[in-house]
């Protein structure tokens, strides 16, 4: 076994990977750009070493200054997490004739599976089910359409080279394809330097389930079960489950086995992906095979028991697979949510600075231990006080649950989304509380266009509706309630005059544009040593019970004795006074008065924000690489104005309106903040 190895990898993946060494007794060697000095991976490895600036091309994708790192540590493997170099067959054979193990495939079957084309050839010759389509590169739009109609509309066009989305059009008729192949061919073109595009069959109403495959150097392989993953936002996984909620029992035996039969078909050595399409019928066909650990794996060791990167170790130190694929368990049910920095409510726009806090729900579960089951798991590569950085993906964390069935792991991602608490950048929390909310997906009755077709115009608070909105009233009440509480018993009070708690108040319930709505509500005695105190908003009756103190941002606690955890704010931007309690996906802001404070109140100004029209604001915090116009030029609607990129994502802004353009207020290079001006029309 090595004693040493190199993780060539960032954030929650090499944290990952560098727990299971530990478990192993291996030590671990990080490396680091400048923008991860002080990163959790770099704090939890045994060694770290620095490899460059901070965008990726200059550091993480170097294979040079990482093969150098190995050298200088004396490290005996690699192990590349996934993105960056992990699929990179160049980057696999070198490391291997430098005398360093790859831990991962052999570059061979890399390569194999790397490319679209050639591996849908390879996937036909191992008798795994294809669809129907034109696997050769198309040299016109005019032929592109010939093939199309061949094949039968619908058919979905992609780059050979493509990715996360890119270089990929669905076309439902002629113009469509003729169109949707020439935008594929120059995305891909543009994107990755290849502008192979091939044609196949759209299936209707798609899932995207994938067999989780192990393979050793000895010419066995065996299938860990599937993952569904289905639900995707702009073809980006968002919620993953295993087992599927769909497939049949023999549905996954046969796509485990022709999973296998690829696999073999590669010589594949490590644990891989076979990824595939399922139609309505259960017809399932060959997409791509993903040679590297998946970003999703934690849930096929839930429910497997199995370590999958400890697997990865020992077939790379040439140890056999220590189980056969009728050991291969399936027990319970997995689910994992992708928390990303991004704002759910400005169209999920990257959103990047400082975790003022990080609470993540207590684990039950250790990534190393996956015999710890039926709770919940944290994979994480940041911590509080750290930065999120604009150079790379927005993956906060991966929060996994295991329950005893489906309906039990869901309730269990509810109740730990519910604890989770992110400040200072903004998370997709209340996004992934929504779906899980949403009847469609309780019931398993979704497909890869969940996302689009449910929220078409993008996420609302009000898509979010809370099951029982007084709850919030009264958690709002109880929580205001505990603070006056302190304030009552404030030694020292004036004889006669001390500070008195009343049992009547409302409670304003902030609304946009001092729309507020009022809720009376009676509030009971505060009993200090159990926390207990009940509120009576309307006819509904609440009893609070818990030990929460001021200043916690997580609340936990029973309610009608039913047990519950909630987030808590106080002291709001838009009013210092106001608290704002979150449950569920669904957040109040509101003021607890008085009710004669709550009358006056009333009679307050509202005081508009200023009117921003003239001004073009940068939508998220970002590196402003390009400003298109010049002071006095006149810009029409739907003309390019300035470009940000964060986040491996480039942003384009436009013109809303026609106009002139007055000062520009922000330069080429400079770093924006959210809501900055980047310059003022006329």
């Amino acid at each position: 076994m090595f004693k040493k190895i190199l993780i060539a990898n960032r954030g929650e993946i090499a944290c990952r990977v560098i727990k299971t060494a530990k478990k192993m007794g291996i030590a671990t060697v990080a490396v680091y750009s400048d923008a991860d000095r002080d990163a959790r991976h770099v704090q939890l490895a045994d060694e770290a070493v620095h490899i460059g600036a901070a965008p990726s091309r200059e550091s993480y994708l170097l294979a040079d200054r990482i093969i150098a790192a190995c050298k200088q540590t004396g490290a005996e493997a690699v192990h590349p997490g996934y993105g960056f170099l992990s699929e990179n067959e160049a980057f696999s054979k070198r490391v291997e004739e430098e005398g360093i193990t790859f831990i991962g495939p052999k570059h061979y079957s890399i390569a194999a599976m790397g490319d679209k084309i050639a591996s849908k050839k390879l996937a036909n010759e191992a008798k795994v089910n294809t669809i129907p389509g034109w696997n050769d590169a198309i040299e016109s739009a005019e032929r592109a359409v010939e093939i199309a109609k061949d094949i039968g509309y619908p058919v979905m066009i992609k780059a050979s080279a493509g990715g996360g989305g890119k270089g990929l059009r669905v076309a439902f008729n002629d113009k469509e394809a003729f169109e949707g192949f020439t935008s594929c061919r120059n995305e891909a073109r543009n994107s990755f330097g290849d502008d192979r595009v091939f044609i196949e069959k759209f299936v209707e109403e798609p899932r995207h389930i994938e067999i989780q495959v192990v393979g050793d150097g000895h010419g066995n392989v065996v299938y860990l079960n599937e993952r569904e993953c289905s639900i995707q936002r702009r073809h980006q996984k968002v919620i993953e489950e295993a087992p599927s909620p769909f497939i049949s029992d023999a549905t996954r035996k046969a796509m485990g086995e022709q999973a296998v039969a690829l696999a073999k078909a590669v010589k594949y050595q490590s644990a891989g992906t076979v990824e595939f399409v399922v139609g309505k019928d259960q017809s399932f066909y060959f997409l791509e095979m993903n040679t590297r650990l998946q970003v999703e794996h934690p849930v096929t060791e839930c429910i497997t028991g199995l370590d999958l990167v400890e697997l990865m170790i020992r077939i790379a130190a040439g140890e056999k697979l220590p189980l056969s694929q009728a050991d291969v368990k399936r027990e319970g049910w997995a689910i994992e949510c992708r928390i990303n920095a991004e704002d759910p409510f400005r169209n999920f726009l990257p959103s990047t600075g400082r975790l003022v806090r990080f609470q993540p729900p207590t684990e039950t579960m250790v990534a190393a231990d996956p015999s710890l089951t039926q709770g919940v798991r944290v994979d994480t590569g940041v911590t509080e006080g750290g930065e999120i950085p604009m150079y790379y993906d927005s993956m906060i964390a991966k929060l996994i649950v295991h329950g005893r069935d489906r309906a039990d792991a869901i309730a269990k991602m509810r109740e730990a989304l519910n604890g989770f608490v992110i400040r200072g950048v903004s998370s997709n929390v209340p996004f992934q509380a929504a779906l899980l909310a949403h009847p469609k997906f309780q019931s398993g009755d979704f497909n890869t266009g969940f996302i689009a077709e449910h929220y078409a115009k993008g996420f609302r608070a009000e898509d979010v509706a809370h099951e029982d909105p007084g709850f919030l009233v009264a958690l709002a009440a109880y929580v205001n309630r505990r603070s006056l509480e302190r304030s009552a018993g404030i030694s020292g009070q004036l004889p006669g005059h001390e500070f008195k708690v009343g049992d009547a108040f409302v409670v304003v319930q902030l609304g946009e544009g001092g729309q507020n709505q009022h809720h009376p509500v009676t509030i009971g005695a505060f009993d200090l040593q159990s926390g207990n105190c009940t509120v009576q908003v309307g006819a509904q009756r609440y009893e609070f019970a818990s030990q929460w103190h001021l200043g916690g941002a997580r609340i936990r606690g029973t309610c009608n004795g039913q047990t519950f955890s909630a987030q808590v704010e106080r002291g709001l931007p838009r009013n210092p006074l106001a608290v704002a309690v979150s449950h569920n996906g669904t957040r109040l802001e509101a003021l607890v008065l008085s009710p004669r404070a709550a009358e006056l109140h009333t009679l307050m100004p509202f005081k508009a924000p200023p009117d921003m029209s003239r001004f073009l604001l940068s939508p998220m915090p970002g590196l402003l690489v390009d400003v298109a116009v010049q002071p006095g030029q006149k810009v029409q609607a739907g003309e390019r104005l300035a470009v940000i990129e964060a986040m491996k994502m480039e942003n384009v802004l436009f013109a809303v309106s026609d106009g002139v353009v007055g000062k520009l207020l922000a330069a080429k290079g400079e770093s924006l903040a959210v809501d900055q001006a980047i310059l003022e029309f006329q």
